[in-house]
């Protein structure tokens, strides 16, 4: 395995990889959902390369840039054994050099909904680092979970726009036993707020099971969620949405106005000091 800490280095190994490449860019502080999609980009691909950078650019001025999990040795080692060919490490002056002043935004409500209205200037942080790693690594196909669904709408809508030469491979949201979907920041709640963490896949799960029993009313479905999440003291409702999948316009009936399309029940809460955000995809 092959690592990368400047963006010399970077271009370097690259020039040495042949044949086709998937790449999954990630925060660090790996769990069984990144490992998820770096066996499938080994399983689909020549190589597989992996980024490991916390983008302050996406986050906010009162976000958890600072307190974000971070242990790169341990990264490393799991990465290692899922046999990756390319880590690519890099320290922010390397992304945000001194007088940088580019970057890249998906305008419309794509992004202005629901995160990109909860988190004002997140999504051109993320499509900023994305194109950047997209530039740098030139993957064949690049992975990402549908636990964060609106990111992967919003780098689906850059590729396009932009006519890069990538294939976004989306997979599906892996969770623990208990069924809380696996993310970094879980490392950041007390045991009683894991366990009400559960919470928002129990309100998940009520959105689809009234889905299933004939219920269309939008609206009824989204207050049965946030009646569930209330009851529970440490939770703090950010957003619920029960939206069209493509484009996140919030729905009043899932019926006719919804026909052949994919729903997207989706929510952020607070559980203490930690946000989590889950979702759940109606065919």
């Amino acid at each position: 395995m092959q690592i990368a800490r400047t963006l010399l280095d970077l271009k370097q190994l690259r020039q040495d990889i042949a044949g086709s490449v998937g790449f999954v860019p990630t925060m660090g502080y790996l769990h069984d959902g990144h490992l998820s999609l770096v066996r499938a980009a080994r399983a689909e691909n020549d190589r597989v390369a992996v980024s490991i950078f916390v983008n302050p650019t996406q986050f906010g001025p009162h976000e958890d840039l600072d307190a974000y999990p971070r242990d790169l040795e341990r990264d490393l080692a799991l990465l290692e054994r899922e046999r990756v060919d390319l880590v690519f490490a890099p320290h922010e002056s390397q992304m945000y050099p001194e007088g940088y002043a580019t970057y890249v935004e998906v305008t419309g409500p794509l992004a202005q909904r629901l995160e990109g209205a909860s988190r004002p200037g997140h999504f051109r942080g993320v499509a900023t680092v994305v194109c950047k790693l997209f530039n740098l690594v030139q993957p064949t196909r690049a992975y990402f979970g549908q636990k964060d669904a609106q990111q992967v709408l919003v780098i689906q809508k850059m590729v396009q726009d932009l006519n890069m030469n990538v294939q976004v491979v989306v997979l599906p949201t892996l969770r623990e036993p208990d069924g809380l979907a696996m993310s970094s920041r879980n490392t950041y709640l007390q045991p009683n707020e894991r366990e009400a963490a559960l919470v928002l896949n129990r309100s998940l799960m009520k959105a689809r099971e009234m889905y299933v029993s004939g219920e269309r009313d939008a609206e009824r479905i989204r207050r049965a969620m946030r009646d569930l999440i209330e009851a529970e003291p440490l939770a703090r409702i950010d957003y619920v949405s029960v939206a069209n999948a493509t484009d996140l316009s919030e729905l009043d009936t899932i019926g006719q106005d919804a026909a052949g399309k994919r729903i997207l029940i989706s929510l952020a809460v607070r559980i203490g000091r930690t946000r989590l955000i889950d979702n759940t995809v109606i065919e």
